[in-house]
């Protein structure tokens, strides 16, 4: 018996199949996978340096944990700065839910960064009492410190230092539903700043999202240049030899 065998049918292999054999399109496909990057981050266009607006002059005063602490303790780090007390009743329940948040985005900074809230009414906010109000925010001891001192000490880092507003307790009346109630309200900054980790103001920031947003981006900013630094410093040493 004779088997027949059937032609098969062959097809032609289009353009694509075509240069996907080709050694030369793997060899440009590769040069170009890695020169591109390369050529984005030497042509990308950096963000200028942020403005540098006041120097902080050394402070010492007293933690949550009644243990003195204050620009020594900072030194090298970066920190984001805001002012508060703790019976306030109009802005700060506000902006510390804000600084909450904060709190949970830089804590992969691990100890490059920290949290300073400064209470503007240190008759009431005792050591015991920003223990209290710390503990139940369930804030970090090792990022976040609370401070306080005598009034005098409060206006000279506060007023003289961060160039922010601090008033006296003054007794305002609210209007609530039908009702009339008196609270005890302190003028002050809702405002937050940075610093960098020379001590140095390097921005002010309201508590937007926008703004919060600034923050961190302006924060990552800081953190990467410093770590660029001692390369360029052994780089210049290196040529120097």
């Amino acid at each position: 018996m004779t088997t027949q065998v059937m032609p098969g049918y062959f097809r032609a292999d289009n353009w694509f199949q075509k240069m996907m054999r080709m050694k030369s399109f793997w060899i440009i496909f590769w040069l170009f996978s890695f020169a591109y990057p390369v050529y984005r981050s030497l042509t990308r266009t950096l963000p200028p340096p942020l403005p540098i607006y006041y120097t902080v002059p050394e402070f010492t005063l007293t933690n949550e944990f009644n243990k003195p602490f204050g620009s020594k303790d900072l030194k090298g780090k970066f920190y984001i700065a805001n002012f508060m007390f703790t019976s306030c009743p109009s802005s700060c329940p506000g902006l510390m839910d804000k600084m909450d948040v904060i709190q949970k985005r830089i804590r992969g900074l691990g100890t490059k960064a920290a949290i300073v809230t400064f209470t503007v009414d240190p008759t009431t906010d005792t050591p015991a009492v920003l223990f209290k109000y710390a503990r139940k925010r369930n804030t970090n001891p090792y990022i976040w410190n609370f401070l306080t001192g005598s009034k005098r000490e409060l206006e000279k880092i506060v007023i003289d230092g961060f160039k922010v507003p601090m008033g006296n307790k003054e007794t305002v009346t609210k209007k609530l539903e039908d009702k009339t109630i008196t609270l005890m309200d302190i003028a002050h900054s809702d405002r937050v700043v940075l610093i960098d980790a020379q001590g140095q103001i390097r921005g002010y920031y309201s508590t937007e999202k926008v703004e919060m947003d600034r923050l961190m981006i302006d924060l990552g900013l800081l953190v990467n240049n410093s770590f660029s630094k001692p390369k360029i410093e052994q780089i210049k040493k290196i040529k120097e030899i």
